[in-house]
């Protein structure tokens, strides 16, 4: 596999990626994206990585990638007001899209762990759910604190050997694992661009991204822990809220709103 696979990758159609950065190496897509979009870029600029050396998750955790067999991707939006609103759902749009470019390109059916994580999960084993990649969100501000912009980053393990995951995370794997085939990572970006410019399309004109992404988060229904600084929150997982938030009801029948923020969403197996 070449660790250049992407830097010739010109997308044919479209304006999401019609602007597109290549690193052979960075230290974090977003944070060339937040800075692009501080000084003015244009909504559609991609940012793409073939290794990173500080890519960063949600709660300030580490993505590591090997070089040259994972996509490191960041988006740059500026979404029409309400900001906030618009913000939200285009995430949405974006975890949707990458789930269905995984599912065409990949042939790996992929579900949504709330808040913003690609997750495997194997039917019948209960618990032995894999990570497969994650997005982090983050918004531009200007001098005043205004939301400028909004970038979307993504990391996702394509052509991770096995070998390699024991070394990442337990719980992590990665298409050739999950599919037993190495797929091409100019054809799976070239369809997620595809399928999150739709999707953001889409909601540009006014269409509610949620019930599909209500559909695709893992573990409606079931027993959740909801872990944060000073903060523990078990019971049921209810639905997700309009802004994205999870409602989950405790043994006492209090439904809890959970914003994502610093915590971290867990699946419970004893009551």
């Amino acid at each position: 596999m070449s660790k250049n696979i992407l830097a010739t990758y010109r997308r044919p159609t479209g304006w999401l990626g019609r602007t597109l950065w290549f690193y052979e190496e960075i230290a974090s897509t977003n944070d060339v994206a937040l800075a692009a979009a501080r000084e003015g870029a244009a909504a559609g600029l991609v940012v793409v990585a073939d290794a990173q050396t500080a890519g960063r998750g949600r709660l300030n955790r580490h993505w590591e990638a090997p070089r040259g067999t994972s996509l490191l991707v960041s988006l740059l939006f500026r979404p029409p007001a309400p900001f906030a609103v618009q913000a939200a759902r285009t995430t949405m749009a974006c975890g949707l899209g990458l789930r269905a470019a995984v599912l065409e390109v990949a042939g790996v059916s992929v579900d949504l762990k709330w808040p913003n994580d690609l997750i495997y999960q194997p039917s019948g084993a209960d618990g032995a759910w894999k990570k497969l990649g994650g997005m982090l969100s983050e918004v531009a501000l200007s001098e005043q604190g205004e939301p400028r912009a909004l970038v979307v980053g993504w990391g996702i393990n394509v052509n991770i050997p096995e070998a390699m995951l024991a070394k990442l995370s337990p719980q992590a794997a990665s298409l050739l694992t999950l599919g037993g085939r190495l797929v091409d990572r100019t054809a799976l970006l070239d369809c997620a661009l595809k399928e999150i410019e739709g999707r953001y399309e889409a909601v540009v004109a006014g269409e509610d991204p949620l019930p599909s992404w209500r559909a695709a988060v893992a573990w409606l229904g079931e027993r959740v822990e909801v872990v944060g600084p000073g903060k523990r929150v078990s019971g049921i997982a209810l639905d997700v809220a309009a802004d994205g938030a999870l409602l989950v009801r405790l043994a006492d029948g209090e439904i809890r709103r959970v914003t994502a923020g610093d915590v971290s969403l867990r699946r419970q197996f004893n009551a």
